[in-house]
Protein backbone atom coordinates (compact mmCIF):
# COMPACT_ATOMS: atom_id res chain seq x y z
CA UNK A 1 0.00 0.00 0.00
CA UNK A 2 1.15 3.66 -0.55
CA UNK A 3 0.11 4.81 2.71
CA UNK A 4 1.37 2.24 4.71
CA UNK A 5 4.86 3.67 5.54
CA UNK A 6 3.74 7.49 5.50
CA UNK A 7 1.55 9.34 7.59
CA UNK A 8 -0.64 11.63 5.09
CA UNK A 9 -0.69 14.32 7.66
CA UNK A 10 2.75 14.71 8.37
CA UNK A 11 4.17 18.03 6.66
CA UNK A 12 6.32 20.68 7.29
CA UNK A 13 5.36 24.30 7.45
CA UNK A 14 9.32 25.31 5.55
CA UNK A 15 8.47 24.16 2.72
CA UNK A 16 4.71 25.29 2.21
CA UNK A 17 5.01 28.78 0.29
CA UNK A 18 2.52 31.02 1.59
CA UNK A 19 -0.90 30.93 1.49
CA UNK A 20 -2.51 33.53 3.24
CA UNK A 21 -3.89 35.40 0.13
CA UNK A 22 -5.01 32.38 -1.81
CA UNK A 23 -8.71 31.09 -2.24
CA UNK A 24 -9.58 27.95 -1.87
CA UNK A 25 -12.95 25.51 -2.93
CA UNK A 26 -13.40 22.70 -1.26
CA UNK A 27 -16.09 19.92 -3.16
CA UNK A 28 -16.94 17.75 -0.29
CA UNK A 29 -19.40 14.37 -1.56
CA UNK A 30 -22.02 13.25 1.14
CA UNK A 31 -22.10 9.46 0.65
CA UNK A 32 -20.26 7.84 2.75
CA UNK A 33 -20.12 10.67 5.35
CA UNK A 34 -18.22 9.97 8.10
CA UNK A 35 -15.26 9.25 6.07
CA UNK A 36 -15.32 12.38 3.41
CA UNK A 37 -16.38 14.96 6.92
CA UNK A 38 -12.99 13.69 8.51
CA UNK A 39 -11.37 14.21 5.01
CA UNK A 40 -12.79 17.47 5.08
CA UNK A 41 -11.53 18.54 8.68
CA UNK A 42 -7.91 17.17 8.07
CA UNK A 43 -8.08 19.91 4.98
CA UNK A 44 -9.53 22.02 6.54
CA UNK A 45 -7.51 22.41 9.43
CA UNK A 46 -4.67 22.49 7.51
CA UNK A 47 -5.50 24.73 4.82
CA UNK A 48 -6.24 27.54 8.26
CA UNK A 49 -2.99 26.01 10.06
CA UNK A 50 -1.08 27.55 6.43
CA UNK A 51 -2.45 30.85 7.67
CA UNK A 52 -5.61 30.22 5.07
CA UNK A 53 -8.11 33.15 6.57
CA UNK A 54 -11.74 30.56 7.24
CA UNK A 55 -13.62 33.51 5.38
CA UNK A 56 -11.23 31.75 2.14
CA UNK A 57 -12.29 28.82 1.80
CA UNK A 58 -15.33 27.87 0.54
CA UNK A 59 -17.16 24.03 0.75
CA UNK A 60 -20.17 22.98 -0.80
CA UNK A 61 -21.63 19.98 -0.73
CA UNK A 62 -22.87 17.57 -3.51
CA UNK A 63 -24.74 14.19 -2.95
CA UNK A 64 -21.85 11.39 -4.42
CA UNK A 65 -18.68 11.36 -5.48
CA UNK A 66 -19.43 11.35 -9.03
CA UNK A 67 -21.23 14.58 -8.47
CA UNK A 68 -17.78 15.88 -7.40
CA UNK A 69 -16.62 16.72 -11.35
CA UNK A 70 -19.78 19.16 -11.69
CA UNK A 71 -19.47 20.62 -8.67
CA UNK A 72 -15.67 21.19 -8.78
CA UNK A 73 -16.63 23.06 -12.39
CA UNK A 74 -19.04 25.43 -11.11
CA UNK A 75 -16.85 26.26 -8.04
CA UNK A 76 -14.17 27.21 -11.00
CA UNK A 77 -16.73 28.99 -13.08
CA UNK A 78 -18.27 31.18 -10.29
CA UNK A 79 -16.06 31.34 -7.26
CA UNK A 80 -12.76 32.86 -8.24
CA UNK A 81 -10.34 30.62 -6.39
CA UNK A 82 -7.27 29.39 -6.35
CA UNK A 83 -7.38 25.85 -6.11
CA UNK A 84 -10.39 23.20 -5.63
CA UNK A 85 -9.80 20.24 -3.43
CA UNK A 86 -12.70 17.60 -4.74
CA UNK A 87 -13.50 14.92 -1.56
CA UNK A 88 -15.32 11.67 -1.58
CA UNK A 89 -14.95 8.11 -0.93
CA UNK A 90 -15.61 4.92 -2.58
CA UNK A 91 -16.08 1.41 -1.03
CA UNK A 92 -15.67 -1.82 -3.60
CA UNK A 93 -19.35 -3.23 -3.07
CA UNK A 94 -20.03 -6.70 -5.10
CA UNK A 95 -21.02 -5.17 -8.54
CA UNK A 96 -18.99 -2.95 -11.47
CA UNK A 97 -20.61 0.25 -9.79
CA UNK A 98 -17.18 1.00 -8.28
CA UNK A 99 -15.49 0.53 -11.61
CA UNK A 100 -17.19 3.00 -13.56
CA UNK A 101 -17.62 5.45 -10.69
CA UNK A 102 -13.79 5.42 -9.79
CA UNK A 103 -13.08 5.98 -13.62
CA UNK A 104 -15.84 8.38 -14.02
CA UNK A 105 -14.35 10.62 -11.57
CA UNK A 106 -10.69 10.15 -11.64
CA UNK A 107 -10.93 10.73 -15.67
CA UNK A 108 -13.78 13.75 -14.75
CA UNK A 109 -11.19 15.57 -12.74
CA UNK A 110 -8.33 14.83 -15.01
CA UNK A 111 -10.34 16.67 -17.68
CA UNK A 112 -11.12 19.56 -15.29
CA UNK A 113 -7.30 20.02 -14.89
CA UNK A 114 -6.49 19.81 -18.53
CA UNK A 115 -9.42 22.10 -19.35
CA UNK A 116 -8.93 25.11 -16.91
CA UNK A 117 -6.18 26.81 -15.49
CA UNK A 118 -6.77 26.41 -12.19
CA UNK A 119 -5.85 22.61 -10.56
CA UNK A 120 -8.39 20.50 -8.97
CA UNK A 121 -7.07 18.35 -6.18
CA UNK A 122 -7.92 14.66 -6.39
CA UNK A 123 -8.76 13.47 -2.84
CA UNK A 124 -10.67 10.57 -3.38
CA UNK A 125 -10.65 7.45 -1.43
CA UNK A 126 -10.96 4.44 -3.48
CA UNK A 127 -10.92 1.47 -1.04
CA UNK A 128 -11.50 -1.86 -0.95
CA UNK A 129 -13.24 -1.76 2.50
CA UNK A 130 -14.67 0.91 5.01
CA UNK A 131 -11.32 0.30 7.48
CA UNK A 132 -9.04 1.13 5.10
CA UNK A 133 -10.95 4.44 4.32
CA UNK A 134 -11.05 5.17 8.40
CA UNK A 135 -7.44 4.14 8.22
CA UNK A 136 -6.79 7.14 5.66
CA UNK A 137 -9.28 9.76 6.49
CA UNK A 138 -7.80 10.78 10.34
CA UNK A 139 -6.78 6.88 10.87
CA UNK A 140 -3.87 5.50 11.35
CA UNK A 141 -2.46 6.52 8.29
CA UNK A 142 -3.39 9.95 8.86
CA UNK A 143 -6.11 11.91 6.77
CA UNK A 144 -5.08 12.40 3.14
CA UNK A 145 -7.12 15.37 3.51
CA UNK A 146 -4.29 17.32 5.10
CA UNK A 147 -2.26 15.91 2.34
CA UNK A 148 -4.54 17.72 -0.46
CA UNK A 149 -4.48 20.76 1.17
CA UNK A 150 -0.71 20.88 1.09
CA UNK A 151 -1.21 19.96 -2.38
CA UNK A 152 -3.40 22.45 -3.37
CA UNK A 153 -1.49 25.26 -1.71
CA UNK A 154 1.61 23.79 -4.01
CA UNK A 155 -0.16 23.97 -6.80
CA UNK A 156 -1.97 27.58 -6.30
CA UNK A 157 1.70 28.82 -5.93
CA UNK A 158 3.06 26.66 -8.94
CA UNK A 159 -0.12 28.77 -10.63
CA UNK A 160 0.74 32.26 -9.53
CA UNK A 161 4.52 31.79 -10.30
CA UNK A 162 3.78 30.60 -13.68
CA UNK A 163 1.25 33.40 -14.63
CA UNK A 164 4.18 35.76 -14.20
CA UNK A 165 7.10 36.97 -16.07
CA UNK A 166 9.71 35.27 -15.28
CA UNK A 167 11.79 31.86 -15.46
CA UNK A 168 10.37 29.14 -13.63
CA UNK A 169 13.56 27.32 -13.90
CA UNK A 170 15.11 28.20 -10.53
CA UNK A 171 15.73 26.37 -7.49
CA UNK A 172 13.77 26.47 -4.45
CA UNK A 173 14.53 27.89 -1.49
CA UNK A 174 14.58 26.20 2.39
CA UNK A 175 10.62 28.13 2.30
CA UNK A 176 9.39 26.34 -0.91
CA UNK A 177 9.46 29.55 -2.24
CA UNK A 178 10.89 29.61 -5.94
CA UNK A 179 13.88 31.90 -5.99
CA UNK A 180 13.55 34.22 -9.03
CA UNK A 181 16.15 36.45 -10.32
CA UNK A 182 15.44 38.99 -13.07
CA UNK A 183 15.87 38.44 -16.51
CA UNK A 184 15.41 41.21 -19.39
CA UNK A 185 12.43 40.45 -21.50
CA UNK A 186 13.37 39.78 -25.63
CA UNK A 187 11.15 42.12 -27.26
CA UNK A 188 12.01 41.09 -31.33
CA UNK A 189 10.89 43.67 -34.21
CA UNK A 190 9.09 42.29 -37.02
Amino acid sequence: MATENKNLSEYDKNTIPNAKDFRFGIVVSEWNETITEGLYTGAFEALVDCDVPVQQIIRWNVPGSFELIYGAKKMLQTQNVDAVIVIGCVIQGQTKHFDFVCEGVTQGIKDLNVQTDIPVIFCVLTDNNMQQSIDRSGGIHGNKGTEAAIAAIKMAYIRQQASMSHPFNQPLLASGAIQIEETPMKIEKE
